[in-house]
């Protein structure tokens, strides 16, 4: 794309299938905003801004704020010089600008009016984990999502009591086929106490050879605040950690490896921040990433998935499974940007 672009952008509202349950309450409804970025020759770029304010990004009102007071037109320099105080903005508009920059016409940096969903599919390289539903719903969910081909599932603990929470994982460690992969995220909703108790339990479950599954690692046990407690406890186990609310951003993702973090870090590119300093760093310090969705719509999801399938290391299942919770997204589009 040249230099100077026409800016147009829609915020959108979708609601769950079902509510996402996790430590921090009940979500229903998944606000964002769609970008457009047209060139002088008509070439187009799409971006998605979709904030979690909660996780450690933007708020949505700060988002609309900053796209409202851009000018109808906008240059290069502008979409590099948003604020690290908006790391949702800057993936959003900087994937715009590498989407419309990415082929000619008919490829998919190409000039359509609106995205060809044909090419928005999940990238054939990547294994996916798939999001189950937390209590005991997990356990009447996981069959549907194994015959989708699924065999990595991520479960959300913290939700309720630990005595009960444990019962069920008891249950459906045993449920689930041999081998199956299984991350437990507890969203920083765990005590010390508690974080101890969980992973001394799947790691004397490992011990005593009753764990037919494999569960790859306990994310974010603890709150953002006790980074330090968490480094201390990722050599005490067998059972590894990951971080993921510790490093929504690009600079806490800098922050705790500088801090001496070597473990897993879970990355959500659609609030981390730009997208070129993400591939500089990942790059430079070669870490150990799980790349994961924001509950994005496809726009967001296809730059997200690029640089999942450029930057993961280990081959670990990015967590972008969670189709399941939102009805096809195609019609939906085509009637936010009807109106241009």
């Amino acid at each position: 794309m040249t230099n100077d672009y026409r800016f147009e952008f829609r915020p959108y509202r979708r609601r769950f299938l079902r509510s996402l349950t996790t430590n921090h309450g009940n979500w229903d409804i998944r606000e964002g905003i769609i970008l457009r970025l047209t060139d002088e020759s008509g070439k187009v770029g799409w971006g998605e801004i979709a904030p979690i304010s909660w996780f450690g990004s933007e708020t949505l009102e700060q988002a609309l704020d900053f796209c409202h007071q851009l000018p109808a037109e906008i240059t290069e320099e502008t979409i590099f010089s948003i604020s690290d105080e908006l790391p949702a903005c800057q993936f959003g508009f900087e994937s715009a600008w590498e989407w419309g920059s990415g082929g000619d016409e008919g490829d998919e940096g190409g000039n359509f009016i609106t995205p060809n969903f044909s090419l928005l599919t999940p990238h054939s390289s990547l294994l996916y984990s798939a999001l189950l539903p937390s209590g005991e719903a997990a356990l009447n969910q996981w069959e549907t999502l194994w015959e989708q081909g699924y065999r990595t599932f991520k479960w959300k603990i913290g939700v309720y009591a630990i005595a009960d929470e444990l019962e069920i994982f008891k249950s459906l460690i045993h449920t689930l086929p041999a081998f199956t992969k299984l991350r437990l995220d507890a969203n920083g909703g765990l005590s010390y106490e508690e974080a101890n108790l969980w992973l001394r339990t799947c790691d004397n479950l490992k011990v005593n050879g009753e764990l037919p599954v494999i569960i790859e690692f306990i994310e974010q046990p603890l709150p953002v605040g006790q980074f330090q407690q968490m480094l201390e406890l990722s050599p005490s186990y067998e059972t590894a950690i990951a971080l993921d609310e510790s490093v929504a951003t690009l600079g806490q993702l800098a922050a705790c490896y500088q801090q001496g973090w070597r473990g897993i870090f879970v990355i959500k590119p659609g609030i981390v921040g730009s997208p070129s300093r993400l591939r500089k760093f990942c790059q430079q310090h070669k870490i150990d990433t799980v790349f994961s969705s924001v509950f994005e719509t496809a726009i967001a999801r296809l730059a997200a998935l690029q640089l999942a399938a450029e930057l993961s290391q280990n081959n670990r299942a990015i967590g972008f499974g969670i189709d399941h919770f939102f009805e096809q997204e195609e019609t939906w589009f085509q009637s936010l940007w009807n109106d241009l």
